[in-house]
């Protein structure tokens, strides 16, 4: 099972096997305070298209499409985490204020279809 979870958000054993992916790190979280196994920068946005999001240069739908490009460069990398996913709830990890349109959700649904 593959899920997402704001990294603010208090973590608990439901969450599983908890990946960072954002491409920064989050700011004022000092990396001993956030509960994660791993740090996955590959599977995070460009520093374009991330900024190209968030100054609202592009909607969530042309996002998502451009960032679906981006991730099948990273197919290995996506096969890993989903196999990860075969065994444990794998908890995708975000920063992101908006829980309905980030890019964690649409990398979760990228593994899935892997």
């Amino acid at each position: 099972m593959i899920q997402c979870k704001r990294l603010y958000d208090e973590a608990n054993q439901k969450d599983g096997y908890r990946i960072l992916v954002d491409r920064l790190w989050p700011r004022g979280m000092k990396k001993a305070a956030l509960a994660c196994d791993e740090w996955c920068k590959t599977l995070a946005p460009s520093n374009a298209l991330r900024k190209d999001f968030h100054s609202e240069a592009i909607d969530f739908a042309s996002f998502s499409k451009l960032y679906r490009q981006e991730l099948a460069l990273q197919e290995d990398e996506g096969r890993r985490i989903a196999r990860l996913a075969d065994n444990q709830t794998v908890t995708l990890l975000y920063g992101a204020k908006d829980r309905e349109q980030n890019h964690a959700l649409v990398l979760a649904d990228w593994l899935r279809e892997l």
